[in-house]
């Protein structure tokens, strides 16, 4: 069994931010498996689906970004899968808009969500999936930037980017996570 874990902030304020990537990720993945993620238990929204015959839950978490380990936690207890087989979705600031990065495991890479998911594993030995949102040169307040909505040029490249994020967890579940590596780092 796989957890595919979106990571977010809840609530419309929110909606279309830099920072809520993984959540348009997840949401693309789940029309497109026809997956009803209105289940709301474990501090998240998920739905458990059937791909190719691997058991597939994906969520998203309903706390702010900080805290998003607990649902990752409470998901990955309650169906007791591996940390090797759970991937988080984020953005990361570090990599130029567009980009997409998988990882087997590593640190957080200064991203609060991924520290919350390593502080409650306990862990750093879980895949993940970086969506690059980019940084404007000499921007100095961070938080205020991955919290703004994608402007101009990204809006209109978001959808393509959104499509391939969703294509890459396909390959990663049907595939290997050395495979979507190959083709989709870039």
């Amino acid at each position: 069994m796989k957890l595919i874990v979106g990571l977010g902030n809840p609530g419309k304020k929110y909606d279309n931010q830099r920072h809520n990537l993984g959540f348009m990720v997840i949401d693309r993945l789940a029309k497109s498996l026809s997956i009803d993620i209105s289940d709301n238990k474990f501090k998240a929204e998920y739905g458990k689906a059937s791909l190719e015959g691997e058991s597939v839950v994906i969520a998203k978490p309903m706390t702010y970004m900080n805290l998003s380990g607990h649902a990752v936690q409470g998901l990955a207890s309650f169906y007791k899968i591996e940390f090797s087989e759970i991937l988080i979705v984020c953005d990361d600031f570090n990599l130029d808009f567009g980009r997409i990065r998988i990882r087997e495991k590593g640190s957080d890479g200064g991203h609060n969500g991924l520290k919350s998911v390593i502080a409650c594993l306990g862990s750093q030995d879980f895949p993940r999936l970086r969506l690059g949102v980019g940084l404007p040169k000499g921007s100095g307040d961070i938080s205020n930037y991955v919290l703004s909505q994608f402007g101009g040029q990204e809006r209109k490249d978001l959808d393509p980017f959104i499509e391939r994020s969703k294509d890459a967890i396909l390959s990663i579940i049907t595939d290997s996570i050395r495979s979507a590596m190959n083709q989709y780092n870039s």
